[in-house]
């Protein structure tokens, strides 16, 4: 039933045995201990904790466990054999978080969008990069994303795109803004069209350089001057992806933002978390020994 619950909500296939495995030697030390999965307290749960810390396990390696079995506890919780996830809030004392900073408001994010003009310089590149703006803005794509994306990745009529998955993260199907599918409309039946007849190419791909390249990487970097220039808070794309998936968390479940970034694995979209002072100090009161 677990490893069903694994596959119904996303985890990996390479991922899933390493789940049950932690699963598996949690039920066992409750079996040794006298107690189960369903009934265990948390006074107790953290005598299990103490356990592990007895085999000399580094301070990430113990996190990844706890971490396994909150997922685990989940489960219980939503299949009814637990009132609540008792192990939620714990968290594991020696494992250096990367702190989430310089993230840019809603408003600097869509300021950056519209403040991008597409009346100056070549047109056709210019709304391209428009384009190209409004996914890093408002889908928190990444530049790997973008060099993938080829025409039929467009729905238009389904207002959706479909991001393409890398080694390093799942594809998925997003939702476009309305005015982001007038701007494709123009792209793919005007704007490309040129791009191609003067550069010559053959090539699905779908945003294209005016040079002989394929790659985006120039493009990219004189776009990234001028959003310099709108906004001097702002650093580079993979900050506008960042701030995006911050937000996002602000809105949806931590599933749901899982999903929307493309990240393999939870902890990944766990990593842009934002605690407010007072909850962090809640936190440390609550959970000192771990926290």
């Amino acid at each position: 039933m677990y490893k069903r619950y694994l596959e119904k909500n996303g985890y990996t296939i390479k991922a899933i045995p390493t789940y049950l495995k932690t699963q598996s030697q949690f039920i066992k030390w409750c079996v040794d201990y006298g107690t189960t999965a369903e009934s265990i307290d948390y006074k107790t749960f953290l005598k299990y904790i103490e356990e592990l810390r007895k085999r000399n396990l580094k301070p990430r390696t113990l996190k990844g466990y706890v971490s396994n079995l909150k997922i685990y506890f989940n489960y219980l919780t939503e299949e009814n054999h637990r009132p609540q996830n008792i192990i939620q809030n714990i968290n594991i004392k020696g494992v250096k978080k990367d702190v989430v900073h310089n993230i840019l408001s809603q408003d600097e994010l869509e300021d950056l969008y519209y403040s991008y003009s597409t009346e100056i310089g070549n047109p056709l590149t210019r709304k391209r990069n428009k384009i190209i703006l409004g996914l890093f803005v408002y889908q928190g794509l990444t530049t790997q994303n973008l060099q993938q994306l080829q025409v039929e990745n467009i729905q238009l009529y389904k207002g959706k795109i479909d991001v393409l998955g890398t080694k390093k993260s799942n594809g998925r199907v997003l939702e476009l803004k309305p005015w982001q599918l007038m701007e494709f409309m123009e792209y793919i039946n005007e704007i490309r069209p040129q791009i191609l007849e003067q550069t010559s190419k053959e090539t699905e791909q779908l945003f294209l350089p005016l040079g002989s390249s394929l790659r985006l990487q120039n493009s990219l970097a004189k776009m990234t001057k001028e959003l310099k220039r709108i906004n001097h808070k702002f650093i580079d794309v993979k900050q506008l992806r960042t701030s995006v998936i911050v937000h996002w968390l602000k809105q949806h479940n931590l599933r749901k933002v899982q999903y929307l970034a493309g990240h393999r694995y939870i902890s990944s979209t766990e990593r842009y978390q934002q605690d407010d002072l007072e909850s962090l100090h809640k936190t440390i009161n609550t959970f000192h020994p771990f926290s």
